[in-house]
């Protein structure tokens, strides 16, 4: 069974190792925040409310701890 993925980047950036996405899903219209190190391969992808979204992407380690 092959799975579609229906969601869409909305932000990207790359600072200093660290690759982060806004991303917006179409099956159930929510928000997340998608994160990789690529310094020590931490990766990790949080669900963030839509009125904290843009702060979320600005600073996603504070939303993970």
């Amino acid at each position: 069974m092959s799975t579609i993925d229906t969601r869409r980047e909305l932000a990207h950036r790359v600072s200093d190792g660290i690759e982060v996405q806004l991303l917006w899903s179409a099956d159930d219209d929510s928000v997340s925040v998608a994160v990789c190190d690529h310094r020590d391969g931490v990766v990790f992808e949080l669900p963030v409310a839509r009125e904290r979204a843009l702060h979320a992407f600005n600073h996603p380690f504070a939303y993970a701890a």
